[in-house]
């Protein structure tokens, strides 16, 4: 059976949450670091948010509803994490920041705030997109290639518990297979024809 990290044991659920196999993913692939400022959407009950916020210089995470803002907030104190901005917001209309690190979308139709993450990620900055199928992620790379962006890869993470007993080690029949897909790319920097994307 699959335990989670100790920290993660201490955390409220609400909304589903992207689990500990996808965040390290998430946090190896996209190299960032101390000094990174990220930005985050939607917020859920803040797991990525709070996950990144531990590495992080700042994240700033968006979401449009309340309780789950409400929940993820319970979440931050808990952890004692101080640099998480939780946002009520709509990405799809506006993301605030500029120059920043990453910015991850676990949202429906993710595509669809791709050109905002564009105008807020620096130059070489990561985007994520974490959707649920191949057929959104699918969407998601084209809009990517659509506005420019540039190593794109996409991926999943696959866990599988081994038991290790006396009588014999082998696989278990139980263990988080396919949660998402993890489309990742960077930003080639801002061009001035946003608007006809």
């Amino acid at each position: 059976m699959f335990i989670y990290p100790h920290i993660y044991r201490k955390l409220k659920r609400g909304p589903q949450v992207i689990l500990p196999k996808d965040i390290g993913t998430i946090i190896a692939y996209t190299c960032i670091d101390k000094n990174s400022i990220c930005v985050d959407a939607g917020t859920g009950s803040g797991w990525l948010a709070l996950s990144l916020a531990r590495i992080c210089k700042h994240v700033y995470s968006y979401d449009q509803r309340d309780d789950f803002l409400a929940i993820a907030e319970k979440n931050r104190v808990i952890l004692g994490i101080d640099n998480v901005t939780l946002k009520r917001g709509d990405v799809f209309k506006k993301i605030e920041e500029r120059e920043v690190d990453l910015v991850t979308l676990d949202l429906p139709n993710a595509e669809k705030a791709v050109k905002n993450a564009r105008k807020a990620l620096k130059p070489g900055g990561y985007i994520v997109g974490y959707v649920p199928n191949m057929e959104q992620a699918k969407t998601f790379v084209k809009k990517l290639e659509q506005l420019k962006f540039f190593d794109i890869y996409t991926t999943e993470t696959i866990i599988r518990d081994i038991l290790v007993r006396e009588e014999g080690t082998r696989p278990s029949t139980k263990g988080i297979w396919h949660t998402a897909y993890l489309v990742f790319a960077r930003s080639s920097g801002n061009i001035t024809d946003l608007a006809a994307h």
